[in-house]
């Protein structure tokens, strides 16, 4: 969504972790986040399917344009900033369905391998109907679909404090069963591009929300988070590889949706 977040995720992938990265292709800087995915095909690229705008300062609008999706936007021509305005307002499910197929379609365009799709502050998996849509576009493009593999979901660093965020990740590798669990991560440089930024997501948006995803990718990078994945035998992959070794035919809805 900005260049900060870029450039985290630029650290985070030249670090070597085993990363799955999904990209919301509606946003103003997703080319450079292309740019930057082009130069590590290791990498699984996901589409971060996108129905809303919530920073204050930093919106955006469908890649269908706001004039064929017109349900979906405010009168900017903009996303709603919450799940809630914009399902209140009974949107076509059919402008849903061709702004979904427009991000898949522009994802498809930049040239990067696209494995899975998941959900921008879960609002595509919340509701059952835009849900059956995102289901059915996943089966059409062949593409996975997040948490359809029977994944556990975890991200304890989230709501920890910068400090604590290593001390967070390590916990959660001590108690991890056998199975897949996706870990969820959201990472940025500390700047004052993505400080000035303002959630307006009534679901409990972060207080200094810049210095918390620049403490996700520090513990991310920790040696302390490294060690302990070593100690217990946990090995990271990613979606692609999960695809691979599942199958697109493994997928089962999950009992309970999420998404960020």
């Amino acid at each position: 969504m900005s260049h900060s977040v870029n450039m985290g995720l630029d650290r985070l992938v030249g670090s070597g972790l085993p990363v799955s990265v999904s990209v919301m292709f509606a946003t103003p800087w997703y080319q450079e986040t292309v740019d930057l995915l082009a130069r590590h095909p290791e990498v699984s690229v996901g589409v971060h399917l996108t129905l809303n705008s919530e920073w204050r300062g930093l919106r955006w609008g469908p890649v269908a344009g706001a004039g064929t999706v017109p349900s979906l936007v405010d009168t900017l021509g903009l996303f709603l900033p919450t799940s809630e305005a914009l399902h209140s307002r009974r949107p076509s499910l059919r402008e849903v369905e061709r702004e979904l197929r427009a991000q898949l379609d522009r994802a498809r365009r930049s040239g990067l391998k696209i494995d899975y799709v998941d959900y921008h502050m879960g609002t595509v998996s919340r509701y059952p109907e835009y849900r059956a849509i995102a289901e059915r576009l996943a089966k059409e493009y062949g593409l996975g679909m997040s948490q359809y593999f029977g994944e556990a979901r975890e991200d304890p660093q989230y709501v920890a404090a910068p400090a604590a965020k290593p001390d967070s990740l390590v916990a959660m590798v001590n108690r991890l069963r056998p199975g897949v669990t996706l870990l969820v991560t959201h990472v940025g440089i500390d700047d004052a591009e993505l400080g000035a930024l303002v959630d307006m997501n009534t679901d409990g948006g972060l207080a200094d929300m810049s210095r918390n995803r620049q403490g996700e990718l520090d513990a991310l990078l920790s040696p302390r988070f490294r060690e302990a994945l070593q100690s217990r035998g946990v090995r990271l992959i990613t979606y692609r590889q999960l695809i691979r070794r599942e199958g697109l035919k493994s997928m089962r809805r999950p009992a309970a949706e999420g998404g960020e």
